[in-house]
């Protein structure tokens, strides 16, 4: 097990932002190099603990979607080696958990697709029998899959505050109609596909979120993360029961710890994590690797 990096300190590159999980750093005036870091946030909380090996795992996962769906839309990377754009003694801080990518013009729209009933999908149901604007038929329960996946918009928030779920009525008004029908169309179409694919595996992906940018030309590209345990929900298909929460390969394990404690309003600071939590949560996100790629960590 590689030593954790709870946070990079690259002197050779100027510090763009910090983000929950990834460091960010201008290559010249057009790149960018994202940092993986071994932090975790949970309920929009740092955890003061990092979890070993998480930035490889969740670096090493989107590499392995860019690569598989580049076909349905054009992504961020451009395949120069991080290393290569680092000075020589911080080289072990970017290794295998770094990418340098595009600089684009970010959309401040999250593009979330769900195909089962979990999360705030489920509460919002429950409240309204719809799901952002978007009618269900009745009955459903937890974790149930939809009849068809949903395209199910957010407002990205400020670090530390909950991104707002939207209708698509308010994307179109922010983005307007042929961007925000572009993107619901790419954003459906790669969750199928992942899912496909995802299933030969033994994995429901039971939602995720992309994010997407423009280049100079206008182009649509896909950026950030995609399809990594911690943008997306992946259960164990061989233990998934509709009308139950399934254990999931993510920071699921955190969270439950954490609603565990009485007097802590998840709010910073964070509580401590004892050293059993840290270790079961590093082995989940190795094990979401190894079952949806087939590789371990080199």
């Amino acid at each position: 097990m590689a030593r954790a990096l709870y946070q990079s300190d690259l002197h050779s590159l100027k510090l763009l932002s910090r983000g929950k999980v990834r460091d960010n750093y201008a290559v010249g005036d057009d790149r960018l190099l994202i940092v993986t870091s071994d932090r975790l946030s949970a309920f929009d909380v740092v955890m003061n603990e990092p979890i070993p090996d998480k930035g490889r795992v969740l670096n090493q996962m989107a590499l392995f979607w860019f690569d598989r769906l580049a076909d349905v839309v054009p992504n961020h990377l451009t395949g120069i080696a991080p290393e290569s754009v680092v000075a020589p003694d911080e080289v072990a801080q970017v290794a295998g958990r770094s990418m340098v990518v595009k600089r684009l013009k970010p959309i401040l729209v999250e593009a979330v697709v769900r195909g089962y009933l979990i999360g705030s999908g489920w509460k919002d149901y429950r409240a309204t029998g719809a799901v952002c604007g978007i009618a269900l038929p009745k009955g459903l329960r937890m974790a149930e899959k939809l009849p068809e996946p949903i395209f199910t918009p957010a407002a990205k928030a400020e670090m530390g505050e909950h991104d707002e779920n939207i209708t698509f009525d308010a994307m179109v008004a922010t983005v307007g109609a042929p961007l925000a029908e572009r993107i619901r169309t790419v954003s459906l179409e790669l969750y199928r596909r992942a899912s496909e694919y995802a299933a030969t595996r033994g994995i429901i992906i039971a939602d995720t979120k992309f994010e997407f940018g423009l280049d100079d030309a206008g182009t649509l590209q896909l950026m950030d993360e995609v399809l990594t345990a911690d943008s997306s929900r992946f259960w164990p298909a061989d233990s998934y029961r509709v009308g139950e929460s399934p254990p999931s390969f993510d920071k699921q394990y955190v969270r439950d710890y954490l609603e565990t404690l009485t007097g802590w309003g998840k709010r910073p600071p964070a509580p401590p994590l004892p050293p059993e939590v840290v270790e079961r949560t590093a082995a989940k996100y190795r094990e979401a690797l190894e079952r949806l790629t087939g590789r371990t960590l080199g």
